[in-house]
Formats: structure tokens, C-alpha cells, sequence
């Protein structure tokens, strides 16, 4: 797979939060950078109005497929913290 240099801006903040962070708290925490999120908002935005060029919408297409992965790092992290904090953590029913 092919990757431009947008797409790899997008790919490297999540792989170096990763590798470098790993706790549930701060996946919890992890946001894009701004210039990130811009990005993927104008893109968001050029794709409802069909103005995207080929290499835009599979730009979007990763990049929404990063967001989805982000959205379940965090939920799994959440839960993680739940099930720590249970009184009932580490009990077998």
C-alpha cells in the first residue's frame, strides 16, 4: 500500500503516541494535532460537496479508518480502567 506524505503525518502521531504511551489514561487522552484534524475536517467537508480527487478520497479513507481505530483503543482503554477499579476485577464467576 501506497502512502502520501499527508497520510503518513496521520499514521506517524498515532504510531509514535503508541509507542511511546501506552497507558489507558493517556489513550483516553490522545487527540490529533490540529493540523490533523483540519485536514480531515476539509476533506470531511470536500467529500459531502464531491469535490475530492482520487488520491483525497483514499486519503480520507485511511485516515477515517485510523479515526475508527483510535475510537476503539479508547473504548477498550475505558473499559480496562472499569474492570481495574471493579471491586469484582480478577474474579471468575
Amino acid at each position: 500500500m501506497q502512502t502520501s506524505m499527508r497520510d503518513r503525518q496521520v499514521y506517524d502521531e498515532f504510531i509514535d503516541f503508541i509507542a511511546t504511551r501506552t497507558t489507558p489514561e493517556e489513550t483516553i487522552e490522545f487527540r490529533f494535532s490540529d493540523a490533523a484534524s483540519d485536514r480531515l475536517e476539509d476533506l470531511v467537508y470536500r467529500a459531502k460537496q464531491g469535490e475530492l480527487t482520487a488520491e483525497e478520497g483514499s486519503e480520507l479513507d485511511k485516515a477515517l479508518a485510523i479515526e475508527h481505530i483510535v475510537t476503539l483503543a479508547k473504548a477498550k482503554a475505558r473499559l480496562y480502567l472499569q474492570s481495574r477499579s471493579s471491586p469484582l476485577a480478577g474474579v471468575r464467576l
